[in-house]
C-alpha cells in the first residue's frame, strides 16, 4: 500500500539535521481504549500536545506484532501492527494526522534479531542442521565430547550465555534473550528481506528509520572466543568496547548493509533518513557510521554517559562535534532514552537531580545537531526505583537483577490518582503503576505554571526554533573564557549571537556581561539588577 500520508515540507530535505526528535515508548504514551497499554490511537490522540511543545519528529519504538518478550524488540512480523497497539490503518490514520501537524514518524528497526515465534526461526527449528532456513540465522555445532558446550565464550547483554541450545543438539546464538535469536546478515535473503521492509514503512510515508544494534549485526568470521567475561558484572555494552572491539560489536562488514540501505532512503522525497544506535571502541568508530553514503545519525552517548562536571562535558562535546564535522554530519545528542536510567535521577535525583536535569537540557539544545528527547523528560520525571519485582517485565532483571522498567512507567497527563490520564475517563488501568508523587508533574500540573519544567522546555524549543543563531545554518560553537567550573559558548549567525552559559561551579556566578537572558533553568538573583546564574542552572542569553 501506498500511503497518503506525504511527509511536511517535502522540500526541507535536510530536515534532520537540526531537528528535536521526541521519543515515544509506545506502551507508555497514552493509551486510547483503556485496556492499560498505550496504542496507536493515543498517540494520534496527543498530537497536537507534541506539535504545541515544538518538536519536529517521533520516533516510535517497535509496534509491530510481536510476543512481547522484550518490549516490542522481540519482531515476529515487521510489516504488521501487533493488536495490543492497533492496526495497519490505525497507523496510517495516525501518521496522516502528524504530516498534518507538522510532525514527521521515524519508526523502529530491528536488524540484529528476529522473534522465536518468526516464521523464519520456527521453520528453522522445524527443519534440522544443515537447511537453507537455518542459514538464516546463526546456528552453530557445540564444544565437548558430545557437543554439549556452547560453541564459543559469548555472553548475552542480558546476562548469561549467548547461546542455547535446540532438541537435535545444535546451538543459535541471541545476543539478547533467548527469544531474540540472531540474525545471518551474511545471508543475501536477510539483506533482501529488511531492504523490502525498509521500503514498505517509507511507502506507508514513515520520514526515518531509528536502527536498533546497528553495530551487530555481523559477527566476525569463525565466531572466535571473547576470552573475557562480558556481563558477570553487569556491564554495559560501551564498557564492553572500552576494553577493546568485540567480535560480535562494530565490525567493519557492517557498513556494507548501510552502503546499501543509503540509496533506498535517498530515492524517497522529503529527506527520509535513519539514525543508528551504535556503540564503537572509539568516537572515530563510531563516526564511520554517519556520512552521505551511509547512515544520517549516530547517538552520542557520551554525552548522556558525561559527569555532571565542565571538563567532562566539554570533553565530550568537543569530541563529538570534531569527529562528526570530519564526515560532514551533526552530531546527535541524547540524555535519556527507553534503555537508560532517567537522567533526573541520574543527576541526582530529588530537587538536586530536577535542577541539573534542567540546566542539562538547556545546554543540549543550545547545541549544534539534532537533539533526541525521551518521553516525560519534559515533565522532569525521576526514575521509579521501587516497583514491585513481580511487575517488573525487562527480560533482563530475571537475568542480572538489573531493570530499565523505572524509566517505562506511563507518563501522566492529568488528574489527582494513578495513571494520571493515561487512559479515557474513568479507566485505572496502567501496565506499570505511576507513583504518587508524580500527580504534580503531570501535564495539565505544569501548564501554564511558568517555572514549571514542561514550560521551561517549551519557551525553549520556541526559541531555538526562532532563533537564528539556533539553526542549523549558524556557525558551531565557540567557547568563552569563563570562571572554572563554568561553561561557556557562542553560536553565532550574521548580526545574531546566542551565548549559553552553564554553571557547574559550586557557587552562584554573575552573567550580565554575556548578554540580555532569554530563559534560564532557574531564577536568576541578584542585587541592583545583577543577574546571578545559581548553581547547577544554565541560561541562554542574547548579545546587546
Amino acid at each position: 500500500m501506498i500511503s497518503t500520508a506525504t511527509p511536511p515540507h517535502t522540500d526541507d530535505h535536510r530536515w534532520w539535521r537540526s531537528a528535536v526528535v521526541y521519543q515515544v515508548y509506545v506502551r507508555s504514551f497514552a493509551d486510547s481504549d483503556g485496556d492499560g497499554t498505550g496504542d496507536l490511537q493515543g498517540i494520534r490522540q496527543r498530537l497536537p500536545y507534541l506539535r504545541d511543545l515544538g518538536v519536529d519528529a517521533l520516533w516510535l519504538t517497535p509496534f509491530y506484532t510481536s510476543p512481547m518478550i522484550d518490549g516490542g524488540y522481540d519482531v515476529a512480523d515487521y510489516r504488521d501492527v501487533d493488536p495490543m497497539f492497533g492496526t495497519l490503518t490505525d497507523f496510517d490514520a495516525m501518521i496522516t494526522d502528524a504530516h498534518a501537524l507538522g510532525l514527521r514518524i521515524i519508526v523502529d528497526l530491528v536488524p540484529n534479531h528476529t522473534s522465536h515465534a518468526h516464521p523464519w526461526f520456527t521453520a528453522a527449528l522445524a527443519a534440522g542442521p544443515g537447511s537453507p532456513e537455518r542459514a538464516r540465522y546463526l546456528f552453530a555445532e557445540g564444544q565437548g565430547t558430545h557437543g554439549e558446550l556452547p560453541p564459543n565464550d559469548w555472553e548475552s547483554i542480558f546476562g548469561g550465555p549467548a547461546w542455547t541450545r535446540v532438541a537435535d543438539g545444535q546451538w543459535y546464538l541471541h545476543l539478547f534473550d533467548p527469544a531474540q535469536p540472531d540474525l545471518n546478515w551474511r545471508h543475501p535473503e536477510v539483506r533482501a528481506e529488511f531492504e523490502d521492509v525498509l521500503r514498505f514503512w517509507l511507502d506507508r510515508g514513515v520520514d526515518g528509520f531509528r536502527v536498533d544494534v546497528a553495530h551487530g549485526m555481523i559477527k566476525a568470521e569463525g565466531l572466535p572466543d571473547v576470552g573475557f567475561s562480558t556481563t558477570t558484572t553487569g556491564q554495559r555494552q560501551v564498557e564492553l568496547l572500552g576494553r577493546g572491539r568485540l567480535p560480535y560489536f562494530d565490525q567493519d562488514e557492517v557498513h556494507e548493509i548501510y552502503r546499501a540501505w543509503r540509496p533506498i532512503l535517498d530515492s524517497y522525497p522529503g529527506g527520509r533518513m535513519a539514525v543508528a544506535e551504535a556503540w564503537a571502541e572509539t568516537p572515530q568508530r563510531l563516526a564511520r557510521y554517519i556520512g552521505p553514503d551511509e547512515l544520517h545519525q549516530a547517538f552520542s552517548f557520551d554525552f548522556l554517559d558525561a559527569t555532571w562536571s565542565a571538563d567532562s562535558f566539554r570533553k565530550v562535546i568537543d569530541t563529538a562535534l570534531a569527529e562528526a564535522s570530519v564526515v560532514g554530519a551533526p552530531t546527535t545528542w541524547v540524555l535519556s532514552n527507553h534503555d537508560k536510567q532517567r537522567h533526573v535521577t541520574r543527576y541526582g535525583d530529588g530537587v538536586e537531580g530536577l535542577r541539573r536535569a534542567r540546566a542539562a537540557s538547556l545546554l543540549m539544545l543550545a547545541l549544534p545537531g539534532c537533539a533526541y528527547l525521551y518521553q516525560g523528560e519534559e515533565l522532569g520525571l525521576p526514575e521509579v526505583l521501587d516497583l514491585p519485582d513481580e511487575l517488573r517485565q525487562d527480560p533482563a532483571f530475571l537475568r542480572t537483577g538489573e531493570s530499565r522498567d523505572g524509566c517505562r512507567v506511563p507518563i501522566p497527563w492529568s488528574g489527582e490518582l494513578a495513571p494520571y490520564g493515561f487512559g479515557p475517563a474513568g479507566s485505572e488501568l496502567s501496565w506499570l503503576p505511576a507513583p504518587a508523587t508524580w500527580r504534580a508533574l503531570s501535564v495539565s500540573a505544569q501548564t501554564g505554571v511558568p517555572d514549571s519544567t514542561l514550560e521551561l522546555y517549551r519557551t525553549a524549543l520556541r526559541i531555538r526554533h526562532q532563533h537564528p543563531a539556533l539553526a542549523d545554518e549558524a556557525d558551531g560553537i565557540t567557547w568563552l573564557e569563563s570562571e572554572p567550573g563554568v561553561l561557556a559558548f557562542t553560536r553565532i549567525a550574521g548580526d545574531s549571537t546566542l551565548i549559553c552559559v552553564v554553571n557547574l561551579s559550586g557557587t552562584p556566578v554573575r552573567i550580565d556581561g554575556y548578554g540580555q537572558p532569554l530563559v534560564a533553568s532557574d531564577a536568576l538573583t541578584g542585587p541592583d539588577g545583577d543577574h546571578l546564574l545559581p548553581i547547577d542552572a544554565a541560561a541562554w542569553l542574547q548579545r546587546r
